[in-house]
């Protein structure tokens, strides 16, 4: 039996994919899972029973994923669940760059009388924007939302570039021919009508786009930030700003300092908030956990490889260590001087940890019990967990 400890409000689709009979929820102080939306873990101190934590939704910056990687914790995120709402979002941003959709809007809501109809057509060329046919956007970062963006856009008839030196082979399929791509950003940021930033939030994304960035953009450019508050210097948005280098800035990240002025729109976290979206991320995050608890496979994780293999033994050692050298030398060593045979083994590194599995060709708990105390005694190893079908041996 696997223990879910749930934070926020997620979404009963995906919680129903807990199956009851593995599958209790928020019954256990100690839980073996954790799930969340935006609930800040930064100071939890998490039991020695956490061994997986999945955010529904892309950012972790309300997890302590480093602190994670030590306790031999797996961190999991659910990206491109939302990233149909965030693209829509950003559409919709781009005709407000170009419409003054929401002052005519005001405006209008300030009008009364039975001439109301005279009045519209009288004032209503002061609401006369452009259109995004033939305008230039540049998209920096392809991933899941940035790749829906700059192929939707093109279908309005932009002109797109986009910029990400890291672009996956994945996303690479999935992006329009048509698409250009830029191989250095100040390329993007001197050519383009509209920017917009779809990168996560990483040390060396922090303020990505600060003064020296905006001083080489067109002084008639927009900037538009649904990834990260953090990503976008808001000081040098307010100078800009203010020296009319800068058009406008729309961003999905309320700041107090901000509020107020006519060429920046914030809006109050609206890019995942969809129904759908917030059914998306939970099933995808409560199916990513899942998998991880019964099988010991990794995939979504911030903090560990990607790891897969088919489970056909009996039972199967999952392995969170140093990634040293000799590590698999150690580990098979150790279950040799038990007897057991290996079936199948795979280890993956990622900076200083590692994630190793081995099949084992044993049916005998007693031996398995065994054989993980002695591996749990190896300095190197940082956890163990012993796997056999939908339980877990501790």
């Amino acid at each position: 039996m696997f223990h879910i400890q749930t934070y926020n409000d997620i979404a009963p689709q995906g919680l129903k994919r807990f199956d009851s009979e593995f599958y209790k929820l928020n019954e256990k102080n100690e839980p073996d899972g954790i799930l969340l939306r935006s609930q800040n873990l930064l100071t939890t101190a998490f039991p020695s029973s956490v061994c997986g934590i999945a955010r529904a939704g892309a950012g972790i910056n309300n997890i302590p994923v480093s602190r994670c990687s030590q306790e031999g914790i797996v961190v999991f995120n659910t990206p491109g669940a939302n990233a149909n709402a965030v693209k829509e979002l950003v559409l919709a941003s781009l005709l407000l760059c170009v419409r003054p959709i929401i002052q005519g809007v005001n405006w209008l809501k300030r009008c009364s009388g039975a001439d109301i109809s005279q009045q519209v057509e009288a004032n209503k060329k002061q609401f006369v924007g452009h259109e995004l046919e033939g305008k230039k956007l540049g998209v920096i970062g392809l991933g899941a939302i940035g790749a829906m963006v700059a192929n939707d856009a093109y279908r309005l008839g932009m002109e797109v570039v986009g910029y990400d030196p890291y672009v996956s082979v994945d996303t690479a399929w999935s992006i329009s021919r048509r698409v250009k791509r830029a191989t250095d950003m100040n390329e993007l940021l001197k050519t383009c009508d509209f920017i917009t930033v779809h990168v996560p939030l990483k040390e060396n994304t922090y303020h990505l786009i600060d003064e020296k960035q905006l001083a080489q953009m067109k002084n008639t450019a927009y900037l538009l930030n649904f990834a990260r508050g953090e990503i976008v210097s808001n000081e040098a948005i307010k100078k800009a700003i203010a020296d009319n280098r800068l058009a406008g800035y729309l961003t999905d990240f309320a700041d107090e300092s901000l509020i107020g002025n006519e060429k920046i729109l914030v809006f109050p976290h609206l890019g995942a908030s969809t129904e759908e979206a917030e059914v998306n991320c939970a099933k995808m995050a409560v199916r990513t956990l899942k998998r991880f608890l019964e099988t010991g496979e990794i995939k979504r994780s911030v903090n560990f490889p990607t790891v897969e293999m088919a489970f056909h033994s009996s039972y199967r050692l999952t392995m969170i260590h140093q990634n040293i050298p000799n590590m698999l030398g150690i580990i098979s060593s150790a279950i040799a001087q038990t007897g057991i045979n290996i079936d199948n083994m795979i280890n993956r590194g990622q900076g200083e940890v590692a994630y190793t599995l081995v099949d084992i060709d044993e049916t005998n708990p007693e031996k398995i019990a065994t054989i993980k105390k002695q591996l749990e005694k190896k300095a190197p190893i940082i956890r163990v967990r012993a796997l056999v079908q939908k339980e877990v041996i501790y």
